[in-house]
């Protein structure tokens, strides 16, 4: 029997990823600023020249797209639908390249925008959870 509590945690740990990124794109949208917990850098960050992953789609998007297609895989785990080989299989490789976005972000912000935004970081270390669950799963089945 397969203990489905790792992926609870993917769907819930991406879910969250869901309502951090969704913020982000109605406090941009509404322009009214962003609220920064911690610290006051989140929109020297947000409002950089780096916010674009391609010049006509900002990082919160792509972040949205995938923290919902993970959120969507974590309850076909849950639910037992589709076949669990191939699935896991793309979870791992969308997680992957979520990895290395979320590095290079931080990386960004560290080095060359010298800047710390609280939402990015909360997202980023959304993705190291989601790193740590899988490596779970991979590591017990």
């Amino acid at each position: 029997m397969v203990n489905l509590t790792p992926y609870a945690l993917l769907f819930t740990v991406a879910a969250i990823g869901v309502s951090e990124t969704s913020y982000l794109i109605r406090a941009r949208r509404a322009a009214s600023g962003f609220a920064c917990p911690i610290g006051q850098d989140c929109a020297v960050v947000l409002t950089s020249k780096y916010n674009h992953f391609l010049p006509f789609v900002h990082n919160d998007i792509l972040g949205l797209i995938f923290y919902l297609v993970f959120t969507a895989l974590a309850a076909l785990f849950v639910l037992g639908i589709g076949q669990p080989t191939e699935l896991m299989l793309l979870a791992e490789v969308i997680l992957a390249g979520a990895t290395l976005m979320s590095a290079i972000f931080t990386y960004l912000q560290w080095r060359v925008i010298k800047a710390w935004c609280f939402w990015c970081l909360m997202s980023a270390g959304t993705v190291v959870l989601l790193d740590l669950i899988m490596l779970k799963i991979n590591f017990t089945i």
